[in-house]
């Protein structure tokens, strides 16, 4: 184990399995202020496997949260290094959020392996930044059998919503972006009422990743009015979906259904293997959680239901984490009463 240099870029990027653990991220986050570490794993002098962590400033502390979302399931190796790099930063903790997902119904035995590991390994159980759930769906099927996949009410809201004249396109233009923003900000978060990040950071992360070629911009439009906005990921042959935005003009021509759909052509045409959702509500989700509305729209689409193994906390300071989370706790029903708003179901601290 080592860490990993500036011109193994490419190599690194080859063998993490996910957008947030791309060379890129990392250096958008950079830009944010966020201290970044990338290790790798080798054998035989070749690279294997790497996790890409970030070390985040405790406000008005001497210490420092450790962050590897969406990385590989580390082993005693890895976690021995992990702890080395997390103590140079003084880290209180590394928050490990493993990207290992199955269907849900194969999920109980393999899964529970792993929670044995990592718990028997000065990990505990932690707040979740990542949904443990997603809806993935797989491009390598033809679109005939895509659309058959889909709910029928779905199925007749794609159609409408072409019939009625709405039109899909990628553009990556500075005024495609400008639109996004501003669907997100002063429309999107206002009436959905979740926390985001600011205007900066959702500037800094397209500039670093959309010449990289990892982020797209799609855009529906109707009657010559972009309604709404996704920017897509694409990486290592696999499309996500982590932000979109909407206008409140002419929801009844259904355009987000038709977004949805294009986008799953998008991939297709792009040669991609499968479209992650980008987090969902669990089985049997309840209809008055208020993330459902969410929930339901990407389950119309016919994906698989993914369960990942879940969040864990991998504890450096015993002491001062307990004191940590007491104070998360409070901050976090102290932020609900006061705005009163759900916890967010894409947690933007991490993103």
């Amino acid at each position: 184990m080592r860490e990993i240099k500036p011109e193994e870029k490419q190599l690194f990027n080859q063998v993490v399995r996910h957008p947030l653990q791309s060379w890129e991220w990392g250096d958008f986050r950079e830009k944010t202020g966020v201290q970044v570490v990338r290790i790798g794993r080798f054998s035989d002098h070749q690279l294997t496997d790497g996790w890409q962590i970030t070390f985040h400033q405790v406000p008005k502390m001497p210490f420092t949260i450790g962050y590897a979302p969406k990385c590989s399931l580390p082993d005693e190796q890895v976690l021995a290094a992990l702890k080395t790099i997390g103590q140079r930063y003084k880290a209180l903790f590394i928050k490990l959020e493993p990207n290992v997902g199955l269907p849900v119904s194969q999920t109980s035995s393999a899964h529970q392996q792993i929670k044995d590991f990592l718990l028997n390994h000065d990990c505990v159980y932690g707040r979740p930044l990542f949904t443990k759930y997603s809806f993935q769906i797989d491009l390598t099927k033809p679109e005939e059998e895509l659309m058959n996949n889909m709910k029928q009410k779905t199925r007749y809201n794609v159609g409408l919503a072409f019939r009625r004249g709405v039109r899909i396109n990628e553009d990556n233009s500075p005024a495609a972006f400008k639109t996004y923003l501003d669907l997100t900000f002063e429309e999107t978060t206002k009436r959905q009422k979740f926390y985001a990040h600011d205007r900066d950071y959702h500037t800094q992360m397209w500039q670093t990743l959309q010449p990289a070629g990892m982020a797209h911009l799609l855009k529906a439009t109707f009657e010559n009015k972009t309604l709404v906005t996704w920017i897509l990921f694409v990486f290592n042959h696999i499309l996500y979906y982590p932000y979109g935005a909407s206008s409140s003009q002419n929801r009844e021509v259904m355009a987000s259904n038709l977004m949805m759909w294009e986008a799953i052509r998008f991939g297709k045409h792009l040669g991609l293997k499968t479209f992650d959702l980008w987090g969902s509500l669990g089985p049997d989700a309840d209809p008055k959680d208020p993330w459902y509305g969410f929930h339901h729209f990407k389950e119309g689409y016919g994906p698989t239901l993914v369960e990942f193994v879940g969040s864990f906390d991998y504890i450096l300071d015993r002491p001062k984490y307990q004191l940590y989370r007491a104070a998360e706790n409070l901050r976090w029903k102290w932020l609900k009463f006061k705005a009163g708003l759900p916890i967010p179901f894409k947690n933007f601290w991490a993103l």
